[in-house]
This record gives structure tokens, sequence and C-alpha cells, in this order.
């Protein structure tokens, strides 16, 4: 199963360019979400209009050779390994669900548009990415849904709570696994649970991409513009219009040691 593509197999009874069709429509309401959610929420507008009055409070015009080395610091620390989470459990849950979907999503756009025909000869690359990408996807989603979420460890909520926020996560580990399912029994060839279990990996990521204006899907675009402008407007003095952080002690009250918060 881990080396068969899936897609090749449902090309047999669903044409491909049905398939692809439905990656299109993924894209069209990706970019739909976004914008409306942009509209909305104003983000860009306020992330716009802080980096002008950053520009006009900054203490140090900064070279473009310290500007490209802030970025690409950044990227590398805070965009790609996530360095702000620290080095506890909620950072590798991040890592994984992270590249898990970057794996799933890139192996299959791959696999529908070059290998979704019942002849094709599929490299087992993909497939295995597929199928790991979405198991590391579901374990970090999962550790992270029923063990690290502030509101379950540290405010004693129970794990079935849902709220609003919470659509992005769940929607994203539902649809890998059911593409996880899915892909067992279209492999084993188990007739109605496999039409079963594609109705809901299909349905499954129209809510994903659907409910963007809802969710927390766009904050993928808006994270990595957030932590290059915040670490360029500290290192030209601006610091995001914000005071100067104050030298505060590291203990409290009587001498207590403050606990360490278990989400981070």
């Amino acid at each position: 199963m881990l080396i068969s593509n899936p897609f090749s197999i449902l090309s047999e009874s669903i044409p491909s360019l049905f398939m692809q069709l439905f990656v299109i429509l993924m894209f069209v309401l990706i970019i739909v979400g976004t914008i409306l959610d942009m509209i909305h929420k104003k983000n860009v507008k306020y992330f716009f209009q802080n980096a002008r009055k950053a520009k006009l409070q900054a203490k140090k015009s900064l070279t473009v050779n310290e500007k490209t080395s802030i970025i690409a610091k950044t990227v590398a620390s805070e965009i790609l390994t996530t360095s702000e989470l620290g080095f506890g459990k909620r950072r590798v849950a991040h890592l994984l669900g992270m590249y898990g979907t970057i794996l799933f999503w890139i192996s299959s756009i791959i696999m529908i548009f070059l290998y979704s025909h019942p002849q094709s000869n599929t490299p087992i690359l993909y497939p295995i990415l597929w199928h790991l990408g979405a198991c590391m996807t579901c374990l970090g989603g999962y550790w992270f849904w029923f063990f690290l979420r502030v509101d379950v460890s540290a405010e004693a909520y129970p794990w079935y709570r849902i709220i609003q926020a919470d659509l992005f996560v769940l929607s994203l580990v539902i649809t890998s696994t059911f593409a996880l399912i899915w892909s067992f029994f279209n492999y084993s060839n188990i007739f109605f649970w496999d039409i079963l279990f594609l109705v809901f990996f299909a349905v499954s990521n129209l809510f994903l991409f659907g409910s963007i204006y809802w969710s927390k899907f766009a904050h993928m675009f808006y994270k990595p513009g957030a932590a290059i402008q915040k670490n360029l407007a500290e290192a030209d003095g601006s610091r995001d219009n914000l005071p100067l952080p104050s030298d505060a002690p590291k203990q409290y009250g009587l001498g207590i040691k403050r606990e360490s918060p278990k989400h981070y």
C-alpha cells in the first residue's frame, strides 16, 4: 500500500481530469478564502501601516546585506524550524504537522497531475512521501489535539471541546486520516468502503479549504511576513513601535520561583 499510487488506482473508475479539476478548485478556494480573510481582518493593511510607522522611528538604516542576512536567519530559524516555540513537545508536534502537510500536498499534486492514469508508472518515492506525510500530520495533529492544546493541558477543558480556532488543525488531521483509510481500502479493493472513505476524503478537503475565512489556515501566509518584519524592526531600533522590555526579576512574590508553562 505504501508504494502504491492511490490516484492511479482511482483513475480506473474516475477520470484523471476530474481529479485535476478538483485540485484546481482547492487552489481557487485558497485564493478566495485568503483574500476574504485579509479584507475582513485587515491583516495586510495593518502590516504595511505598522511597517511605515516603524520606518519613521528607525534609529538605524539597514543595508541590503544586513536585511538579507536577517531575512535568511528568520527563514532558517523561525519559519523552517519554528524556534519561537522553544525545544518542547509543542515545537516537535508543530514540525511534524507542518512538514507532514507539505509532503502530503506536494506529493498529491505530483501524482494527480503526472501519474493519475491506469497505466501510469509512478516512482515509488511519491506514494511513500504521500503516506509518510499523512502519517506525520496525524501524529503531530493528534498529539497536539489530545495533549498539548493550551485549553486542554493548562485549563482542564475536555479534548472534545471544539471552538472556531480549532477548525484548521482539526480539519487538517481529519483529512489526513481519511486519506490513509481510503488508501487502505482502495489498495485492498474493498468495495463500498473505498467509495465511502473517498467521499469522506473529498468532503474533508472541501471543508479544509472552504473554511479558510473562518479558520487559521491563512496564518501560514501571515506568520512568515510578521516574523521577518519583527526582526527587521528590532535590528533598526524601531521595535515595531513598542517600548523597550523591562528587566523583570526571575523570581516573584516572596522568593517563589514561577513554574514553567507546560504548553511551550
